[in-house]
């Protein structure tokens, strides 16, 4: 990303004369405009370049979506051209981008790989990890899996594949393994690696979006971090010293 530093740089440049502009009243040039503006366009094609490999998108995908040429993305691209707000908006959510991507001084550093090799040995050893909670739930609760096969009508040999992550557990199978054995679904899912992580936020994002306008207001707001933390703090609380606040508050109050 060379050519992003020399323009990030160029920016900067321009923003410390206009501030010595101002120091120095009688020493001022006039601001090219122009030169400021063809530069914010390449910034902005360099970031949405950026965004688009990063999400492994095609020229033809982003001008499919926009409903313009296949040209007029590469004159984003090349900064010759710049898209609007609300184009921009589009862009960012098809992306899966923050809006703000495109006005930033960094770049995502994206590399185009083959993942292939990666999501097989991803799903080997997480068949094996299913396998192993399957195991692990089945003996806490001193089950055999003869008697773990009678309550499901699954094959005994067959959960033995599936515990020593042989096959692959179906999800319909893993459904009524996971109820004989006295656990949930959530029992089995990721919860470390970043693929976890990100499917985790997605569940919570779901759970955000169904509170209150109000609350949720509230709670994008930064200015209100320290009200939440002061929640989280009192959530935290044995019963008994919580009720010890609440007595000191209505004394205070009283």
């Amino acid at each position: 990303m060379g050519e992003f530093t020399d323009i990030s740089a160029r920016i900067k440049t321009l923003k410390g004369s206009g501030s010595e502009q101002d120091s120095h009243a009688d020493d001022t040039k006039p601001v090219d405009y122009l030169e400021s503006f063809r530069i914010r366009a390449r910034m902005v094609g360099v970031l949405l370049r950026d965004a688009r490999i990063k999400a492994e998108r095609t020229l033809e995908d982003c001008a499919r979506l926009l409903r313009v040429d296949i040209q007029q993305i590469e004159s984003w691209e090349f900064g010759d051209a710049v898209p609007s707000l609300p184009q921009l908006e589009i862009l960012a959510f098809y992306l899966d981008v923050p809006i703000s991507h495109f006005w930033s001084m960094d770049t995502l550093e994206a590399t185009v790989q083959d993942h292939s090799n990666t999501q097989n040995e991803y799903i080997a050893l997480r068949n094996r990890i299913v396998g192993a909670l399957l195991r692990v739930a089945r003996e806490e609760r001193d089950l055999t899996v003869e008697s773990v096969s009678a309550t499901t009508g699954v094959p005994a040999d067959m959960i033995e594949q599936y515990e020593l992550g042989d096959i692959a557990m179906p999800m319909h199978e893993l459904t009524v393994l996971s109820n004989a054995v006295g656990k949930n679904i959530s029992y089995f899912l990721e919860s470390r690696s970043h693929l976890g992580e990100l499917l985790a936020m997605r569940e919570e994002w779901k759970h955000f979006t169904k509170l209150p306008e109000d609350i949720r207001k509230f709670a994008a707001n930064p200015l209100n971090i320290g009200f939440i933390e002061i929640a989280i703090m009192f959530s935290q609380m044995p019963a008994d010293r919580l009720r010890k606040v609440g007595e000191s508050v209505l004394n205070i109050t009283m």
